[in-house]
């Protein structure tokens, strides 16, 4: 087992379009996960989510979230990243952003008819700031 720097960690989370596992607490103390489609500004996490989603609910009672992305190929690697969440509604950062993050999953071909579908009035752009990355890698190795 490697433990990965922050450097790596960042790396892997952005080196292919891996779906993220999104964790938030509902108002009532229950969890929450969802998947989620990012990207990395610097090392903030950028996604996109509908204003009346359960995670978006959660989010507005707590911003804390956890974050785990991770290879299910073996030898297999996780990074796990927690941090505080920041909304954004401003048209032109959504756009730009729900592009971007369209350009990852989708290829660059379908990104703009995917960013202009997701940038639209009740879509959010959440920024995640980290407090905590780790990860590790090769964790079925010998």
């Amino acid at each position: 087992m490697k433990k990965l720097t922050r450097s790596e960690c960042l790396s892997f989370m952005i080196e292919r379009p891996r779906t993220g596992k999104i964790a938030t607490t509902r108002p009532d103390g229950r969890p929450h996960v969802a998947p989620i489609w990012f990207a990395l500004d610097g090392d903030q996490v950028v996604f996109t989510t509908w204003h009346a989603t359960v995670k978006a609910a959660n989010l507005r009672h707590s911003p804390w979230v956890s974050i785990c992305v991770d290879d299910e190929a073996p030898p297999f690697a996780f990074v796990k990243y927690d941090g505080t969440v920041e909304f954004s509604d401003s048209e032109d950062d959504l756009r730009h952003w729900a592009t971007i993050i369209a350009a990852r999953y989708m290829g660059a071909a379908q990104s703009r008819a995917y960013g202009e579908r997701n940038a639209v009035p009740g879509e959010l752009l959440a920024r995640v700031t980290s407090h905590s990355i780790h990860g590790q890698a090769d964790i079925a190795g010998w």
